[in-house]
């Protein structure tokens, strides 16, 4: 039976794999900000994030783990910006061969619940755009873009 759960340390193996899917996604799309290979995340650094009720991580576990979402909780409250706390949504994996089972949605609906649950006003991400499926994904759960962020490469 499978289950989302709260990231724990017997889950570093399985995250740093995941995390190491993302990072080959990243770099093939943008070699010029993301590196071939690295780790986002110390062990020490995922250990404490696992344990922090503003940084929770949940995991899809059917027995393997299969996906993750990394959730910040960001309280907003200075200058013009109204008042209010939003889930972020750092990283949202499912491991490739577990792709169009239903494990993403299923993250992405615990992201919800817990906003909701926290009193969230909204829940955001981050999608690259060099990232097409990711992208898609997020659109066909209903997310809009909030901001555009541009660049101009110099060189």
């Amino acid at each position: 039976m499978a289950t989302i759960r709260r990231a724990v340390p017997d889950d570093l193996e399985a995250i740093n794999r995941l995390l190491g899917e993302v990072l080959r996604i990243h770099h093939s799309g943008r070699p010029d900000l993301f590196r071939a290979e690295g780790k986002k995340y110390s062990d020490g650094d995922l250990l404490a994030i696992f344990i922090d009720d503003r940084t929770p991580v949940f995991v899809y576990d059917d027995g393997e783990v299969r996906g993750y979402v990394f959730c910040r909780l960001v309280h907003q409250d200075s200058g013009s910006l109204c008042r209010l706390d939003s889930l972020y949504i750092d990283d949202l994996c499912v491991d490739e061969e577990s792709r169009g089972q239903g494990i993403g949605r299923a993250l992405f609906q615990k992201a919800v619940e817990l906003a909701r649950e926290r009193g969230c006003h909204n829940l955001t991400l981050h999608a690259w755009e060099a990232n097409p499926d990711a992208r898609a994904f997020y659109e066909a759960l209903g997310l809009k873009p909030q901001y555009t962020s541009m660049e101009m490469i110099l060189d």
